[in-house]
């Protein structure tokens, strides 16, 4: 695991089609060089074969909070089920803990999985909308969840 540089990006996208997903890289490259975002790749054997990125939000909408917010996770199908998710996951939060007390994830809601998976690192669900920060969710629903990274500290 590792901080991603623009020498990753293509890789990323290797991950994006082995998965039959897309990307906007230019998106990808803009959240490497923000200093208030983070991008992370997993390497296995010198490849990378997983990456994950965090949002930073500067103003709120309706009741989704400004603030960072976990992004999407890619891992290629033949690396999948190893836990290679759960470390990009665990190594956002690392990053994100010293920089805010709390951390937002944004899911569709019919991802039942995702959320269980979110739900061991304390993520709840705050409020349901059809989009958050611009972001529509397929069948109309997505969930806000929030996690609290120093407990005792309030985070509303």
């Amino acid at each position: 695991m590792r901080t991603a540089t623009v020498a990753d990006l293509a890789a990323v996208e290797r991950v994006e089609q082995a998965a039959e997903r897309s990307v906007q890289i230019e998106s990808v490259r803009a959240a490497i060089l923000d200093p208030g975002r983070t991008v992370v790749v997993a390497v296995v054997d010198g490849e990378v074969v997983g990456w994950a990125k965090t949002h930073l939000y500067p103003d709120a909408d309706g009741p989704a909070p400004a603030g960072h917010y976990l992004g999407g996770v890619t891992v290629a199908p033949e690396h999948r089920r190893q836990g290679v998710g759960a470390a990009l996951t665990e190594a956002r939060l690392a990053w994100l803990a010293p920089r805010t007390a709390a951390v937002h994830y944004l899911v569709n809601a019919a991802n039942t999985a995702s959320i269980e998976l979110h739900r061991r690192w304390g993520f709840r669900e705050v409020a349901r909308a059809s989009s958050f920060h611009r972001v529509p969710f397929a069948g109309g629903v997505g969930l806000l969840m929030t996690a609290d990274l120093r407990p005792g500290v309030s985070v509303s």
